[in-house]
């Protein structure tokens, strides 16, 4: 039995690894919106807080009605609560990887969760 999972994505709009990697306490998605085009759909969350990484492009969100530009190279966490959409720019797609968690409920990270 291997302690481990790997897979393959490729360029398809939206990839969730919840089901293929066997997550048990995240849920990661990859996401890319071609340029001009956005996610249709305002959303919040009950309770995931959500990190967005931008991996390459363009575009912006919106959070609580305020615009929040976006580029390759930035990460932005959401509280649950707060209601949000993306936008890709009309000059480039933006690719990015969300990574929705419980909020609150890191209780140990790095070095105090490692076993040496």
């Amino acid at each position: 039995m291997n302690n481990y999972k790997k897979i393959s994505v490729g360029e398809e709009s939206r990839t969730e690894l919840h089901d293929s990697l066997a997550l048990t306490g995240a849920e990661i998605s990859i996401n890319i919106l071609p340029a001009g085009a956005s996610v249709p759909f305002v959303h919040s969350h009950k309770q995931n807080e959500e990190i967005y990484a931008i991996l390459s492009g363009e575009g912006r969100a919106v959070i609580d009605g305020e615009s929040v530009e976006l580029k390759a190279g930035d990460f932005i966490r959401i509280s649950p609560s707060a209601k949000r959409q993306f936008f890709a720019s009309d000059k480039t797609e933006i690719k990015y990887i969300c990574i929705q968690v419980k909020e609150n409920s890191l209780e140990n990270y790095t070095m105090t969760d490692a076993v040496v």
